[in-house]
């Protein structure tokens, strides 16, 4: 018999050398870095976009912002008529409102901006006039800004050309101004009149898995933008009124322009209000003298205290809860990127994508409201227009 042959055992492979292999820190850093890139990549083309849509973007976003305001109105109004009927009478009550604000402080202001200007051109003098006299040994010379003024007249005369073609430009300007106002009122219409219908229209073409989480999502940012437009309007009030009767007070002339630029600055944080100031402060120097300045200076700063410190957090609460270095970031980010509407829009859009971060790190209860979704079954067919 021929001898056994003995069992072959196969030698198990040599696994790779630990040496070879990337440390775990170097793993989990090159995974987050390029999720990072795609984010920013995202980011970034999202950006783009807008920008190719730019009347668009601002329409729905100034017709989002009207609908904010309003949309608790209406609701009011629809508890007594229908719903188009409650969303004609809450946009009446808003032009009435707007036009008679509007008629006041035209007539406040009609012929005064010129005399505002001549009084802060004063001021500006007062100030370089005590900047060159100053009672302390140094000695600051100004003497270059008749040469700034002169180069600057110099500029216009070269440059005339150039300045005339850009007037022609803003006319268009002003069309496109009133086609993003037109378009504007008539998406706040439909999102007064048949929001929710819109919104269950768009839950049907929505996997089912996942309405719950749609629905959580949308919620948390549109309560964090209805909370910070509504907030900021109230605030933009107070603050005006609160300027304008401190001004009238200290018997400082033109007190109602002054209050309305401090209306128009607090639409603009951190920039808007500190300008305001200082234009009030310099009125007040050049129409009472450097005491009654200071005084503006201090009053409207506190007023600026009382506003974040008091208002805001009574008003919004915690519907907007941005840390002051976000808010100075995304701002100096929007108006570098977008300028004045950058600095506008930057805070409520942060402020919304914080908002639905914090959403999606949870897990949604998939509670949904009568109003919004509904059920499954008690959805809108999905062939309905969303217009209805």
């Amino acid at each position: 018999m021929p001898d056994p042959v003995p069992p072959q055992h196969s030698e198990p492979s040599d696994p790779a050398p630990a040496e070879n292999a990337p440390p775990p820190w170097l793993r989990t850093s090159a995974g987050w870095s390029w999720r990072l890139i795609v984010l920013v990549a995202g980011i970034a083309l999202v950006f783009w976009a807008v920008t190719q849509v730019l009347i668009v973007f601002v329409a729905v976003f100034l017709a989002l912002v009207i609908t904010a305001v309003l949309n608790p109105l209406t609701d009011l109004y629809h508890r007594v008529m229908p719903r188009a009927l409650a969303t004609a009478a809450a946009i009446l009550s808003g032009v009435l409102v707007i036009g008679g604000l509007l008629t006041y402080v035209v007539v406040s202001v009609a012929g005064q901006w010129e005399r505002l200007a001549g009084e802060f051109n004063t001021g500006i003098d007062q100030i370089v006039d005590l900047i060159e006299n100053n009672p302390l040994p140094v000695n600051v010379e100004v003497d270059t800004r008749d040469q700034w003024i002169d180069d600057a007249a110099d500029w216009i005369q070269e440059n005339s050309q150039t300045l005339v073609s850009r007037a022609a430009e803003s006319a268009g300007s002003i069309v496109e101004g009133v086609a993003v106002l037109v378009l504007a009122i008539f998406c706040t219409i439909f999102f007064l009149a048949s929001g929710a219908a819109m919104w269950r229209w768009f839950m049907t073409q929505v996997p089912a898995r996942t309405r719950s989480r749609w629905h959580a999502v949308a919620g948390a940012g549109w309560y964090t933008f209805s909370g910070y437009t509504r907030g900021i309007v109230l605030v933009a009030i107070s603050n005006g009124i609160l300027a304008g009767i401190f001004l009238s007070i200290l018997g400082v002339p033109l007190s109602a322009p002054l209050a309305v630029l401090v209306f128009i600055g607090t639409f603009i944080p951190l920039i808007g209000a500190p300008l305001a100031m200082i234009i009030a402060a310099v009125v007040a120097l050049a129409a009472d003298g450097l005491l009654t300045a200071l005084i503006v200076t201090v009053g409207i700063a506190g007023i600026g205290q009382l506003e974040g410190h008091v208002l805001q957090p009574l008003i919004m609460g915690k519907q907007v809860s941005l840390h002051p270095v976000v808010v100075a970031l995304g701002v100096t980010c929007g108006t570098v990127v977008g300028g004045i509407l950058g600095a506008i829009v930057a805070v409520p859009l942060i402020a919304v994508a914080w908002s639905v971060y914090s959403t999606l790190r949870k897990d949604p209860d998939g509670v949904l409201p009568d109003d919004a979704t509904g059920p499954p079954g008690d959805l809108d067919p999905p062939h309905e227009s969303p217009a209805t």
